[in-house]
């Protein structure tokens, strides 16, 4: 070993250490950080499409994104051995989870398997509460967490000729964490809890912002995620006073029930954190890898508010070069920041129609989503075609392709 560090000491010496190590253990090239960059944007991607990743598929796509990376690289300016100087190892997975920041990806297919089989015995115990406690769709919520790049300027579909020469990655990755609830019926939404890295961030000042006026429940800590703490003042400051509210303006009996998954934000105990006078919000879990499956905020909620996030995001962009001298770079360089984003953000939640938060229960509550009578809509322009017209109108080159976007990995449990 000694050996074979003093042959290596001029690389060793010529290494930058990745973002977040303070020592150098192993030997890291550039050919290693471009390949995490790589990967860590293909893991977005899959994750905003609702793809499954396991531990597995994602050191493939390593292996394979740094064989094709080798083959681009003069042979004289990396080592014969460079080939085998990257081991897709357990150690390295985990490593790599750590220096990024995303958490339980990994769904064997055992687990995948069983899903299926657990999420059908769940349905069933949920009809028969539901009949046995008369619970109706006004009465019973579901909320979820999502990852949002605030400042991206969308995934390689969206790409500009000005963000490409736009240095540095720290803005592209400024990310922020929602919560997002709302009741089987659609018309009652609370207030969502946000969490970002910074506590007072400087836009408040020059805009002027009071945070306990803001449209969302706003928390900080570095890593921007929603931990029990916050979700639990979350439950007892707005979530409890909306839900009793909202029931008693409605002459509903006073008794709800609250639909989580097995994110470790969400305490398996939270019924003895919710205050006294909250006490008629029963808490019921979702089982473990059913997410995917029967979670109603993931069935297209949290999707559809992205788009309308990018929409309304697209629109900011096309009025502000239309209407002043910036261009879209000095814009989103220099006057896009927290505080437009959210307005931008209550823009989208409030967009997000009655139709949309029902019939995500289809899956959970099909009886729910069956009693619901829709209009017709009339033919209209869907939120991916707004985009692909925004997006062209300023230049932007935009493929008429429908993806999710501006979404970020489900923090706690990364969905």
């Amino acid at each position: 070993m000694i050996c074979t560090v003093l042959k290596q000491k001029e690389s060793i010496k010529s290494v930058t250490p990745a973002k977040g190590l303070t020592i150098i253990s192993k030997l890291r090239t550039s050919l290693h950080e471009n390949m995490e960059q790589l990967l860590m944007v293909w893991v977005t991607e899959k994750q905003l499409q609702g793809d499954t990743l396991t531990q597995t598929i994602i050191c493939k796509k390593a292996r394979a994104i740094y064989g094709d990376l080798l083959k681009q690289t003069p042979q004289t300016s990396i080592d014969e051995a460079s080939e085998e100087s990257f081991k897709v190892s357990r150690g390295w997975f985990e490593n790599f989870k750590k220096r990024t920041g995303i958490h339980s990806v990994v769904r064997h297919g055992e687990a995948a398997s069983s899903d299926m089989k657990a999420a059908e015995d769940y349905i069933k115990m949920f009809s028969d509460l539901i009949k046995a406690q008369g619970y109706i769709s006004q009465q019973v919520f579901n909320c979820d967490e999502t990852g949002l790049f605030w400042k991206k300027l969308l995934n390689r579909t969206y790409i500009t000729a000005e963000e490409k020469i736009m240095t540095g990655h720290k803005r592209m990755k400024d990310r922020l964490t929602l919560a997002l609830c709302a009741n089987a019926n659609g018309d009652c939404k609370i207030k969502p809890l946000l969490v970002y890295h910074s506590e007072n961030p400087r836009a408040f000042k020059s805009h002027k912002i009071l945070k306990e006026k803001l449209q969302v429940m706003w928390r900080s800590n570095p890593k921007a995620w929603v931990t029990r703490k916050f979700f639990v003042e979350w439950v007892n400051l707005f979530f409890g006073p909306s839900v009793k509210k909202y029931l008693q303006e409605k002459n509903l009996p006073v008794q709800a029930l609250f639909i989580l998954d097995n994110a470790p934000a969400h305490p398996p105990n939270l019924k003895d954190d919710i205050l006294e006078e909250f006490k008629f919000i029963k808490v019921l879990y979702l089982p473990p890898n059913t997410t995917p499956i029967l979670q109603p905020m993931y069935q297209q909620v949290i999707s559809n508010f992205k788009k309308l996030y990018t929409k309304h995001l697209f629109r900011r962009c096309f009025e502000v070069t239309e209407t002043t001298n910036l261009t879209l770079r000095e814009f989103w360089k220099d006057h896009f920041n927290i505080a437009i984003c959210l307005k931008i953000i209550d823009q989208a939640w409030l967009g997000v129609t009655t139709r949309t938060l029902t019939s995500a229960w289809k899956k959970l509550w099909p009886e729910a989503v069956a009693e619901r009578i829709y209009e017709e809509l009339e033919p209209g322009m869907s939120v991916e075609e707004e985009i692909v017209s925004l997006g062209k109108s300023m230049g932007l080159e935009v493929e008429e392709r429908r993806e999710r976007a501006c979404g970020g990995a489900h923090p706690g449990t990364d969905d």
